[in-house]
């Protein structure tokens, strides 16, 4: 692919919504991505979209209006293995921020103890979006979670779980806890019933493993918010392990193809989700807290 064939993504909504519930004091937006600007921070050659730029000043005004106190920065598919951008944006914020970040099978010992201390809490492995997964197979992933094991750290993996073989017996045997993102991936009109979905369930019963309600618009098969038919996956995923289910934005959004929905009205699905507060403070706030070590 030339750098005239990748595809531009379009921005996220310039104005977005309060939302229609309380924010509980210290909530966390588990899942956001910082871009550009390119002419300094250049992307991968290897990438399948080009971004919007996604500025730390852009991010913590989005947060301003959501009420959002808290982010943890993932590392995204067009930066490849290299975390600057990401990790600049973290040491400006170091009390409020923390970062899941891309490695390879060559990283070094010291560069591991570097990103550890620059806020990193975990390493993604992507396979679903070009340039994003760093590791010859996923006996390479296990490998290097033996070696993050120390660090407390945590695997974030974007998979489809409906097309993952073996997803509960792979990663039950991992040393680390696994993090998904998107509710798994999973287009919901594959349904509950899905044998994948259900593994995947399964996983998630077994206890070190976590899921980020993220990206709604990616599972969906419906053109605008709400998201009515990712309601009873959500609801599944909450109600088999309430003490590991998070939330994110999934901001700026990038590669979505479809109407660019609100983020006020991708908050305010959580209340459609979690309509008792109590368990919206644990999705907010408390398992965040515990998963990334917020102080």
């Amino acid at each position: 692919m030339t750098q005239d064939s990748i595809p531009v993504c379009q921005g996220p909504d310039p104005k977005p919504k309060k939302p229609n519930f309380e924010i509980p004091p210290l909530a966390c937006d588990t899942h956001a991505h910082i871009f550009g600007p390119e002419s300094k921070y250049g992307y991968s050659p290897r990438r399948g979209y080009t971004p919007p730029d996604a500025s730390l000043e852009d991010f913590l005004r989005l947060h301003a209006v959501l009420g959002m106190e808290r982010g943890v920065l993932t590392q995204p598919s067009v930066y490849g293995t290299d975390n600057t951008a990401m990790l600049d944006a973290v040491a400006r914020e170091p009390d409020r921020l923390r970062a899941v970040a891309a490695v390879d099978e060559s990283v070094s010992d010291a560069e591991l103890e570097r990103l550890n201390a620059a806020g990193v809490r975990g390493i993604r492995v992507n396979i679903v979006d070009k340039g994003g997964m760093p590791f010859s197979d996923m006996a390479a992933v296990e490998h290097m979670a033996d070696r993050i094991r120390g660090f407390g750290w945590h695997i974030e993996v974007l998979i489809h779980v409906s097309d993952f073989p073996d997803l509960r017996k792979t990663f039950a045997r991992f040393p680390v806890d696994i993090v998904f993102g998107h509710l798994g991936y999973m287009k919901t009109d594959k349904g509950l019933d899905n044998p994948g979905f259900q593994d995947f369930l399964g996983l998630l019963s077994d206890g070190n493993c976590w899921v980020k309600l993220t990206g709604t618009y990616r599972i969906t098969t419906l053109a605008t918010t709400p998201y009515d038919d990712v309601q009873p996956y959500a609801s599944a995923l909450i109600e088999t392990a309430p003490d590991r289910i998070l939330w994110g934005s999934d901001w700026p959004h990038p590669f979505v193809k479809m109407e660019m929905p609100n983020d006020g009205d991708l908050l305010n699905m959580l209340a459609d989700f979690a309509p008792d507060a109590a368990m919206r403070e644990r999705i907010l706030v408390d398992n965040p807290t515990v998963l990334y070590g917020f102080e």
